[in-house]
Formats: C-alpha cells, sequence, structure tokens
C-alpha cells in the first residue's frame, strides 16, 4: 500500500500560520503528478514547531484533499508516548492509512524502552504503524533484533530507514523477511536501497520533483529489468544534484525555497530554522534549471 514514492509533505506558512490554500494546492500537485503516498506532519513538515491543534489539522487537511486517492501515513511521532499514542489515535480516527512513529529522540531509551514505546504505541491503535529510524537526528539506533520483535506486533509493517547503512537493508531482510515494508529516508541512497530489496522512499525530493521521483521509483525495484534498470540510472543522475543541494542547509528550508521557486508555497520556516542564504539560492536555482523544474 505504502510503496514507491512518497513525499515527507513541506507544511506551508504565511505570515508564520498554516497556509491552508497552499497546502491544499500542494496535495493536489502530488495527486496529479505520480507521488505514489502521502506523508504531513514529519520532520519536514516542520512537526517540532506545529501546536497540537496545528499537527492534527495538518493531518485532517491531508486526509480530506487526498480523498482516498493516495494513502496517507500521518507522522503522529514524539518522545511523549502519551502523546503519540493520542497523535495516532487522531489520525486513525479522521481517516489516515497508517502512521510514521519516529524513534523517541532526546530520551535515549534502551532497546527495551523502545520496543515498550512502540508496543504502547501498537496496543492503543487499529492503524498500520511504520518505524521511522533516525538516529541523526534523534541519537537512538533501533536494532535489527527489537525491530524483529516489533514486527511481531499486530500493527508494525515496516521502516523508514534513514540510518544511511546500506548494509541495514540486507541485515533487516534477512533477518524480517521481504514482507517487511522497507522504505529509505535518505534520498541519495534510493537507488542502491532498492536494489537490495527496498521498495521505495519517503522522499524530501518528491516535494518539487514529484514525476521524476515517481518514475524512478518504478523503475528502481529489485526485479526490474535491464532496461529499466537503465532508466532508473538515468534518472537517478538526474535527482541526485536535486537530492543533495535539499540538504546543504537543514531541512526543509532549502525545499521550501525550491517550492517558492516553482510557484507552490512561500519559503517560510519557523524558528529555530531561517530561510538560506544566498549562496544556497544560487546552488538550487542552477539544479532546478538543470533538471528542468524551472
Amino acid at each position: 500500500m505504502f510503496k514507491g514514492s512518497n513525499v515527507a509533505l513541506i507544511t506551508p506558512f504565511k505570515n508564520n500560520k498554516l497556509d491552508d490554500d497552499a497546502y491544499i494546492k500542494l496535495i493536489h500537485f502530488h495527486i496529479n503528478n505520480g507521488t505514489n503516498g502521502l506523508v504531513p506532519a514529519g520532520t519536514t513538515g516542520e512537526s517540532p514547531t506545529l501546536s497540537h491543534g496545528e499537527h492534527e489539522r495538518v493531518i485532517e487537511l491531508c486526509v480530506k484533499e487526498s480523498n482516498g486517492k493516495l494513502p496517507v501515513f500521518a507522522g503522529t511521532g514524539s518522545n511523549s508516548t502519551e502523546e503519540a499514542i493520542s497523535l495516532t489515535n487522531h489520525a486513525e480516527k479522521i481517516g489516515a492509512n497508517g502512521a510514521l512513529v519516529v524513534t523517541p529522540y532526546y530520551n535515549k531509551p534502551t532497546q527495551e524502552g523502545l520496543f515498550q514505546h512502540y508496543k504502547a504505541i501498537n496496543d492503543k491503535c487499529g492503524i498500520p504503524i511504520i518505524i521511522y529510524n533516525i538516529p541523526g537526528r534523534s541519537v537512538i539506533d533501533m536494532s535489527v533484533e527489537t525491530m524483529a520483535r516489533l514486527y511481531e506486533l499486530k500493527n508494525i509493517i515496516g521502516v523508514k530507514d534513514a540510518t544511511g547503512d546500506l548494509n541495514r537493508v540486507d541485515q533487516t531482510l534477512q533477518k524480517l523477511g521481504k514482507d517487511f515494508l522497507q522504505l529509505t529516508g535518505n534520498d541519495d541512497n534510493a537507488l542502491e536501497f532498492n536494489k537490495r530489496g527496498g521498495e521505495g522512499a519517503i522522499s524530501v525530493t518528491a516535494n518539487i520533483a514529484p514525476k521524476i521521483c515517481s518514475d524512478f521509483q518504478k523503475f528502481s525495484n529489485l526485479k526490474s529489468s535491464s532496461a529499466n534498470s537503465e532508466k532508473a540510472e538515468r534518472l537517478n543522475q538526474i535527482l541526485l544534484p536535486l537530492h543533495h543541494a535539499m540538504f546543504i542547509e537543514s531541512n526543509p528550508s532549502p525545499v521550501k525555497y525550491a517550492a517558492k521557486k516553482l510557484g507552490l508555497c512561500d519559503d517560510t520556516v519557523r524558528l529555530p530554522l531561517v530561510q538560506i542564504t544566498e549562496h544556497t539560492k544560487d546552488i538550487i536555482d542552477k539544479v532546478l534549471k538543470d533538471a528542468e523544474l524551472v
């Protein structure tokens, strides 16, 4: 249900408030341009600076506007287990297809603490859950063994792997099997990730290049023919400069600037994030032009 190119949606702001019109426009941009799934209220959606009410509204708007045309896996993670349960229950109640739940940041739980955190969420909800393992931001790294324990629970279906360690794909496939969904959270390793058995991405770049990202995912899976593999290689060469440019400064400041250049929304971000420098703008202007997006 959630394979291929899934976009980690940015959250547009205007005068530091949610820009509902731009957000709705963005959702339909993805519906019309090949994106396979929507992920609202994640890190790229600036969830750390959304109020609880804003967080819920972002998910509600996404579910309403997608209207069953694309699956919605809502970002409902927190370093408070009770808050993560509350957000996941809300997402389920309003019709989200699943939840993306990040490993608790700052608290630094043990592997047993991670297991109990996800088990508590699992036990209180009835929708699929994707684990979001991103040690670069949350400090902790969920082990393959802990994921295997969690996979025995009724709602845990896969992982968004942002470790950057491609060997983790092999280890997870060997331990949990091919039915455990592996999605990369690192746009730049998506080609090799899929070659090793991954089945897609939760992508930042898809915010601005949904059609290219979707076509790339279609051609780059493990079972692709040699002709499709060649297509994937060509698209990957187009995408790599975009991927790298989106992370010159802290995400999502670069991708919001790129979205502004495409006329999708304003590039406002909330403190402590700031808008990108003129030097970074020049780089993004060039890669957008090279990819024929502007």
